[in-house]
């Protein structure tokens, strides 16, 4: 089926939040983990989908700094679901050259969890064929913040002045300076809004909305999404009539 876009535009970069796993579950009359697991399971194959369009990078939202809200039990079974996932994968994705990256706050999650990111990280940092992004425990306000607090010790210090601080800049210190910006945004589930989910990176990323869940986001949704972006005329300010001449 992905062969249908061997001649398509495809995007670089694709971002994407993970939505409607609870009620995928509750539909079903399933545990909210359970809809959880299943989602886990949907995230493999659009990795394993993403590698061999190729794409060259997809990050996936998979907690919010806003999801330490949600019941006490239901956050324990994620990071436990995160860490058991974080172990178990570990040999496909580095079998498929993938190179996993985790952004977000994590020093807020387990020891046992921080480690094993670390640990992925290490073993697949030289791997080429897509960088994996989870976000975990991250929020697009708090990448922001981060940066400038990073360029305000700088000031302080005074080896930058506040005139030298330009868009540039501040992308060279969020969290991951060293990939292009999204190019499709994708978000599951029915919701119509980005969610504080890389606010500074998609500036000029083109949306993707679909009542889809999660879970039921299949190949073929996938395709419909990357089929949608390839009709899709990017300007960045420009007219297009600039774009043909």
């Amino acid at each position: 089926m992905m062969d249908d876009l061997a001649d398509a535009k495809i995007p670089r970069h694709i971002a994407i939040i993970l939505d409607g796993n609870g009620r995928w579950a509750e539909q079903r009359g399933k545990s909210r983990y359970a809809g959880h697991r299943a989602g886990a399971s949907r995230a493999q194959d659009l990795i394993e989908a993403c590698v061999s369009l190729p794409v060259e990078a997809l990050t996936l939202f998979a907690f919010s700094s806003e999801n330490w809200r949600r019941p006490e039990l239901e956050v324990k079974l994620l990071l436990d679901l995160f860490l058991l996932k974080l172990r178990n994968e570990t040999k496909r994705l580095h079998r498929h050259n993938v190179r996993l990256r985790v952004i977000g706050d994590i020093s807020q999650f387990p020891d046992k969890l921080q480690q094993s990111i670390a640990a992925v990280e290490h073993l697949t940092r030289n791997n080429r064929s897509l960088t994996l992004q989870i976000a975990a425990n991250y929020g697009g306000r708090w990448d922001i913040t981060q940066a400038m607090r990073q360029l305000a010790r700088q000031v302080t210090a005074g080896t930058l002045l506040p005139e030298d601080i330009t868009s540039d800049l501040i992308n060279q210190h969020l969290t991951f300076p060293d990939l292009t910006e999204p190019d499709l945004f994708i978000r599951t589930g029915g919701e119509l809004r980005i969610s504080n989910f890389l606010l500074w990176q998609c500036a000029y990323t083109e949306l993707y909305f679909t009542d889809t869940l999660w879970p039921d986001f299949d190949l073929t949704a996938f395709q419909q999404s990357l089929s949608s972006f390839a009709q899709r005329q990017r300007r960045f300010g420009r007219t297009g009539q600039q774009l043909k001449t």
